[in-house]
């Protein structure tokens, strides 16, 4: 396309052909597949469900029906879906729904075009300008999505209310030519939602009694939680009807799509005060923590688990480490077990508990999803604990055990300096033994994150104790606490 074209004379004479934008968007998708291109780059863990529904549902020139429970996407595959539109598209300079200069359909560009004819001006709008996004809340009304009367134009102009120059267009007759997105869709109030009937139907709209036929030409993304979850309204029979495909999202299947996820979208800081290094076993507790939360028995599994908990608990992580550096002055540091505990503020808002985490209470609740999360995660690196166990049977633990038997106790303080941290931990020398027996490959930077996640492991399997001292942790035998009850 030629965007150095600036009338419509120009533009008949370069042979340009208009396009709905469904047909722009299968064929752009055919030309995608064709080559090899990633359709919906991000999308990571739905490259085998929901990406080839939605590559079948615009090759079916359908409106669609994300459904799926928060922080599943939803409303960034119906944003990337923006870069399968042409780049450019002619439109009638001035005109506010965005009329095609080949085939007008509002008042103003009919006029125009009529007026002057083969030097009527046009622009070419670029694809980011076509993607229209709205909330739908229970105070939306016909008017702020289709349009009313409005009487201050009619006064400015001196025009009659039948006059259809009256009317003020709402969002969706102005995002012609676009996509258009309705966010939380059961929200909307039914009768709003039966105002959409026509426009997903027969594509024209109703004002106010005016008989107007406005062949509008969008692609509609709605998106919506289970109706079972929001319980504030649904999405009308008919109006399910005349979407063409409902596509359902979902959670990551398992941690290694999740950490890909959690990576691409945290924060990047490029001026951290200091360089922060974060073992995988760290970023796999991290995610472990969100599927534990999504089966646990303290938090409304109706709701769902954002991944943007993750995404910002990682975060959270990160800044707990240098915090601890900038204090120490520090110019390196890397990620300790405990630091897991400076993100329990981003656990603690997102997650909806039923009545039994209500009465334990948020922070108790984070807490237990990370001890669940280090249990589960504490297998696939070491032997099983047994819970009983027979006289005289040695276990891999004992010398650790013992070792905390023998010691008065051993506390990490949570500000420690890297040296001290370390330190501290290399004078357990059974557990240098048993990361060096069960882990012998794990890289040296690693090593203490290892060593503190036996310890959080051992006190979660009943092993040790731990209790929390003025600035730090303490570990003890696990029959401490019940000598000095004694």
């Amino acid at each position: 396309m030629n965007t150095t074209i600036h009338t419509l004379g120009a533009l008949k004479a370069s042979g340009y052909i208009s396009k709905s934008i469904k047909t722009e968007l299968r064929d752009n998708l055919i030309s995608a597949l064709q080559s090899g291109h990633t359709t919906f780059p991000g999308m990571h863990g739905y490259e085998q469900t929901v990406i080839p529904q939605l590559e079948r549902a615009i090759l079916s020139k359908h409106n669609i029906n994300l459904l799926g429970l928060r922080g599943q996407g939803k409303t960034r595959i119906a944003r990337l879906m923006v870069n399968l539109l042409d780049e450019y598209i002619p439109v009638v300079s001035g005109s506010e729904m965005n009329d095609d200069p080949l085939n007008p359909i509002s008042r103003y560009a009919r006029d125009v075009i009529a007026e002057k004819g083969d030097e009527t001006p046009i622009f070419w709008m670029h694809r980011s300008e076509r993607f229209f996004e709205k909330l739908a809340t229970p105070d939306v009304t016909i008017a702020d999505l289709i349009g009313d009367i409005d009487p201050i134009k009619a006064a400015t102009l001196k025009l009659n209310y039948s006059d259809e120059r009256v009317l003020h267009f709402g969002m969706i007759p102005r995002a012609n030519r676009c996509i258009f997105v309705i966010n939380e869709l059961p929200d909307l109030q039914a009768r709003i939602q039966v105002a959409l009937f026509n426009i997903l139907e027969e594509g024209d709209i109703q004002i106010r009694g005016f008989k107007l036929r406005l062949p509008l030409d969008l692609h509609f993304v709605f998106t919506a939680n289970p109706e079972d979850y929001t319980n504030r309204g649904s999405i009308v029979t008919p109006l399910k009807d005349r979407i063409g495909s409902q596509i359902l999202t979902h959670y990551s299947s398992d941690i290694k799509t999740a950490k890909m996820i959690t990576n691409q979208e945290a924060e990047k800081l490029e001026n951290r005060h200091c360089e922060v290094h974060v073992p995988e076993l760290a970023k796999d507790i991290l995610e472990q923590v969100a599927f534990e939360a999504r089966e646990s028995e303290y938090v409304d599994y109706k709701s769902g688990v954002s991944a943007r908990m993750s995404i910002t608990a990682y975060e959270n992580l990160v800044s707990t480490a240098e915090r601890r550096a900038i204090l120490n002055n520090e110019q390196k540091t890397t990620v300790r077990f405990s630091d897991l505990i400076g993100m329990i503020p981003s656990i603690t808002g997102k997650v909806e508990l039923v009545y039994e985490g209500e009465q334990e209470g948020t922070s108790f609740v984070a807490n237990h999803l990370i001890g669940e999360a280090t249990k589960t995660l504490f297998l696939m690196y070491f032997p099983k604990i047994e819970k009983l166990k027979k006289q005289d049977q040695e276990t891999p633990y004992d010398a650790v055990l013992s070792w905390f038997f023998e010691a008065n106790s051993f506390e990490l303080s949570d500000e420690a300096s890297e040296a001290s941290y370390v330190n501290a931990l290399n004078a357990i020398e059974p557990l240098k033994k048993l990361i060096l027996k069960y882990q012998p490959h794990v890289a040296k930077e690693d090593t203490p994150f290892l060593m503190e996640f036996v310890l959080w492991a051992l006190v979660e399997l009943k092993q040790l104790s731990k209790r929390r001292t003025a600035d730090g942790m303490s570990f003890n035998d696990i029959y401490d606490n019940m000598i000095k009850g004694l």
